[in-house]
């Protein structure tokens, strides 16, 4: 029942930070349980986790993109963003938000793509100058 919509630019010129935007309808990102990612796949490759966001605020990364990316909720606008920091051409991709529904997040069910349980349709960013 939850429907996810990124938005954000298509085009980031190299250095800058990239902003992208998840609404949330169907349900708050606040209702227990629910952890908010943000995926990636870049041109010709696999997904990639990025990051978490869990409906408590606690934060996840990914360890090769934690230096130059945060997560962050906004539970008034029941949506949750993403800055990733200095881009580069391969950050070139289509990024994803989605949802999972977690129970212990130790076992760090959130940061697989397939025990998701929804997907926003994704959005095309270009890293180019």
């Amino acid at each position: 029942q939850v429907q996810l919509q990124e938005s954000g630019p298509g085009l980031v010129k190299p250095s800058q930070t990239l902003s992208l935007t998840c609404a949330v309808f169907g349900d708050r990102v606040s209702t227990t349980h629910y952890y908010w990612s943000w995926i990636r796949q870049p041109p010709g490759k696999g997904l990639e986790w990025m990051g978490t966001i869990g409906y408590n605020g606690m934060t996840y990364y990914s360890p090769s993109l934690k230096s130059r990316t945060s997560i962050s909720g906004d539970t008034s606008k029941n949506q949750f963003t993403l800055q990733l920091r200095s881009v580069t051409p391969e950050d070139t991709g289509v990024y994803y938000c989605a949802a999972a529904v977690v129970w212990d997040p130790s076992d760090r069910a959130f940061s697989d793509y397939a025990k998701q349980s929804y997907w926003g349709q994704g959005t095309q960013v270009t890293v180019s100058s």
